[in-house]
């Protein structure tokens, strides 16, 4: 008798733990998921998987930074900076993309500065002195974060120099991503820890309960000394950038050295980055400092991420490509991006718009290459050109619209950048910068890619890019 009424006790606990987890989790997920297809596929995933479904939501479902953020705004970080419209450098605008400055002011809570002096710098080559001597330079402070940051040669001697900094009595803060940088041994991290540098590492753990953070990477770009100088844009600290000596698997790449009033907001954010992780808040004229005047342009700082800067960067894109009457110029290492960015470029190349995107040959992540083959084939049929770079892999981003506006930093132009990533651009307003990086674009203009390009690639092949178009948000 016993052994007949404990399977059936069994078979209707199962059923009903089966039921109350899917219930609960289905209930969470249309309270709180904005986006139709993702809600669909984890309510999907929980009904075919109850138990492993539900575990998977928990760990990668639920934006837990999303509540760490709002919590550290509705908190004492938010009270720790000054009005930040109250700046003298504050500017306003005229004329086309004055509809533009409006919103990303409204988007941002960061004015437009004037004041600035904007240098592009290329490559490792280029990048890498400018930034060591003011590492070596510096007094007070030196505020670095780094996608990848390697413990190879140049890495080497970015980590002498802020431990010689350090030792010297300046205050050195050095965040490196928890994945980018080494997951289960970060050198870079255990060096400058050993020397006494405060170094953090972004939403890393190996605990279990901590794994829903695994797939947010904090992919900006970040140097700022003696709140003086400042440094952004796509270059991460490896021998690879340093393209003329040949590395093996050279990545050419666009940064920035600024110097003004932005420079204060490009502190502010690598603070909250740092405040993020460690709790610790930065204060004080060493690093944030009221600037004089260093040149002539206008630009403001734009962050994005999957806490309160939710599409930030995405927004600013779009608003920029609705404005444009004659080019927009696209630079990105990997083109996956989202229905909207797609449709708007499509509809400015259907109004007339010269819609340039360039893209390299070969990434150094093939899956990506494979993605974009399978999703670009609508811009093409709206007359946007697609340009392929030839190697060196070149990972600059950069944007353009009517050689006068500009939009450059950390975020490619995929979904994983403009939605999961922690990433930060710069806009310009400074039609000689715009003219100058618009030339640097169409100069990379190698080979365009066709509709040919596409139909002749063979069966397998095509299914296998139809496949990993299936994986675009999380490549």
């Amino acid at each position: 008798m016993t052994f007949d009424i404990m399977p059936h006790f069994s078979l209707v606990t199962v059923t009903v733990i089966r039921f109350v987890l899917v219930t609960s989790v289905a209930l969470h997920i249309l309270l709180t998921k904005r986006n139709t297809s993702s809600a669909i596929g984890w309510i999907g995933v929980c009904i075919l998987m109850p138990v492993l479904g539900t575990v998977l939501y928990l760990m990668f479902g639920i934006n837990r930074v999303r509540r760490l953020a709002k919590k550290l705004v509705s908190g004492q970080f938010s009270r720790r900076f000054e009005d930040p419209h109250s700046s003298s450098w504050n500017r306003e605008l005229d004329g086309q993309f004055a509809p533009l400055a409006i919103m990303v002011g409204k988007l941002t809570s960061r004015p437009l500065v004037g004041g600035n002096r904007i240098v592009p710098l290329h490559d490792g080559d280029g990048a890498y002195p400018s930034m060591l001597e003011a590492i070596e330079n510096a007094e007070q402070s030196i505020l670095l974060c780094s996608y990848i940051f390697r413990n190879d040669h140049i890495g080497g001697v970015f980590i002498e120099k802020l431990i010689a900094a350090q030792k010297r009595g300046v205050q050195v803060r050095v965040l490196v991503d928890g994945i980018g940088s080494g997951y289960f041994l970060s050198a870079v991290y255990r060096r400058l820890s050993r020397a006494g540098v405060p170094c953090a590492r972004f939403m890393h753990s190996m605990l279990p309960w901590r794994m829903p953070f695994i797939n947010l990477r904090n992919h900006r770009k970040i140097l700022v000394v003696d709140g003086r100088i400042g440094f952004m844009g796509g270059l991460n600290i490896a021998d690879e950038n340093l393209v003329s000596r040949k590395p093996p698997n050279p990545v050419s790449d666009t940064h920035f050295r600024l110097e003004g009033p932005i420079v204060k907001q490009l502190a502010e954010a690598m603070a909250w980055d740092w405040h993020f992780v460690t709790q610790e808040m930065l204060e004080g004229d060493i690093y944030f400092k009221e600037h004089t005047c260093s040149g002539d342009s206008v630009a403001r700082i734009v962050t994005a991420g999957p806490d309160t800067d939710l599409e930030k960067i995405e927004y600013t894109m779009l608003q920029a490509v609705t404005l444009a009457r004659r080019q927009v110029r696209v630079m990105t290492p990997y083109f996956l991006p989202g229905s909207r960015v797609m449709s708007e470029l499509a509809l400015a190349a259907l109004r007339g718009v010269q819609v340039d995107v360039v893209i390299p040959l070969h990434s150094n992540h093939p899956p990506l290459d494979w993605a974009c083959a399978a999703n670009i084939s609508p811009l093409l049929d709206a007359g946007v050109r697609v340009w392929r770079v030839k190697p060196p892999f070149n990972h600059s981003k950069l944007m353009v619209v009517d050689r006068a506006w500009s939009f450059v930093g950390s975020s490619n132009l995929d979904i994983r950048s403009l939605r999961l990533n922690f990433e930060i651009n710069m806009e310009t307003y400074d039609v000689g910068m715009a003219e100058m990086l618009d030339d640097f674009i169409c100069h990379h203009r190698n080979r365009r890619l066709t509709h040919h390009d596409l139909d002749k690639r063979n069966k397998l092949v095509q299914i296998r890019d139809a496949a990993a178009r299936l994986f675009m948000p999380y490549l």
